[in-house]
């Protein structure tokens, strides 16, 4: 199985595979057949068409969760993050200070033309070139490793950031959860809120269903759509009217045939495991709704597509595959993706660093 997050023991270690894979030069796309991805530029890291360690201190990161705001500007928030002092895959957590580590940050793009790349206007900063951590974490393992972003959406100005406290990182894919929680701000996304009354605890199982959670907004409502913690499990929905986000009791979840407002417990699959970091959204052009997931099964990123957010969501069509990027995980959709033309951001584990990525539906597989 190709690595993300292989993070076994103590929080002085991280166990990946140490292998070289040269960046491609800025603007330089990576052929690749029609439905497979091509790699239009590296958005971040040293070599990245934004210089973000010389710019603001990120020299390694992960995720890029891209949704727009009320200026139309795309945000981009990003995982765990290192500064100058780490060494790269491979060297370990080691003293947070030390490697400057930051379990969230977060980009701002007036560049609405993915096709090309997507140059940052800025990061939002504590300091001069240094991107600030929005929400706080312990990075203690087994107690609080990381807060990392699981979706964003803006509404009405204000922008939500759904995230995961992180307790402790297994086996590649696998993690264990404290809770789903979210965060908001009002100001263009510099300072963040907390919204306690929005956490979701996880089960004594380990099994609670939004635990993880990537959003969609349509018709006046904001689409959950969650995963249980790691890779592995099914994908569910719930809605909400948008004005009440942060109100948990405002919630109706899909029961297989109807909505109920209760509680995650009476919501069924609507795509069957294993299912990672979701990512979805409604296609004009296509009169559809897209998901994009990691599938661990087949190494390799997916997208389905559904007439409704409750589906019946289509069968899988890699767009791609470990074969041809090795190590990947992390498909986030682009908004600026049109019909058949899907752009998103992907991750290396090796490499430790995020790609804008274009990929061609094959025709036979739209709706």
């Amino acid at each position: 199985m190709f690595s993300h997050r292989a993070r076994a023991g103590a929080a002085s270690g991280i166990v990946v595979a140490a292998v070289t894979v040269g960046l491609a030069p800025p603007g330089a796309a990576q052929p690749a057949p029609r439905g497979q991805a091509s790699r239009v530029v590296t958005l971040t890291g040293a070599s990245s068409i934004n210089a973000t360690e010389a710019r603001y201190a990120v020299k390694g990161t992960d995720l890029g969760i891209m949704w727009t705001d009320e200026r139309g500007q795309i945000l981009a928030a990003f995982g765990d993050t290192f500064g100058a002092g780490w060494a790269g895959p491979g060297s370990g957590f080691g003293d947070p200070a030390a490697i400057d580590w930051r379990s969230n940050t977060l980009a701002r793009s007036s560049d609405r033309n993915p096709a090309d790349g997507m140059s940052f206007t800025d990061f939002v900063t504590d300091r001069a070139n240094h991107a600030k951590q929005l929400i706080p974490s312990l990075k203690r393992d087994g107690i609080e490793m990381s807060t990392i972003p699981t979706g964003g959406v803006n509404v009405g100005g204000r922008n939500y950031l759904a995230y995961m406290s992180v307790r402790h990182f297994g086996p590649a894919g696998h993690w264990i959860t404290n809770y789903s929680g979210v965060a908001y701000s009002d100001d263009g996304g510099q300072t963040w809120q907390d919204a306690l009354g929005a956490r979701r605890l996880n089960s004594p199982g380990l099994d609670e269903k939004f635990q993880m959670i990537a959003y969609a907004r349509r018709d006046g409502f904001v689409y959950a759509f969650g995963t249980p913690n790691g890779r592995f499990g099914d994908a569910y929905v719930a809605r909400v009217p948008e004005q009440r986000l942060l109100d948990k009791s405002a919630y109706e979840y899909w029961t297989g045939g109807t909505w109920l407002p209760a509680v995650s417990a009476v919501a069924a699959p609507i795509v069957a495991g294993p299912v990672g970091e979701l990512s979805v959204r409604y296609d004009q052009l296509l009169k559809s709704w897209e998901m994009m997931t990691t599938d661990e099964s087949r190494e390799a990123i997916v997208v389905r597509l559904a007439p409704q957010p409750t589906g019946p969501w289509g069968p899988p069509i890699p767009v791609a595959t470990a074969r041809q990027y090795p190590h990947l995980y992390g498909g986030f959709l682009n908004p600026d993706s049109h019909g058949s033309d899907l752009y998103f951001t992907m991750t290396q584990y090796d490499r430790y660093n995020v790609s804008l990525m274009h990929a061609t539906l094959p025709t036979s597989d739209r709706r």
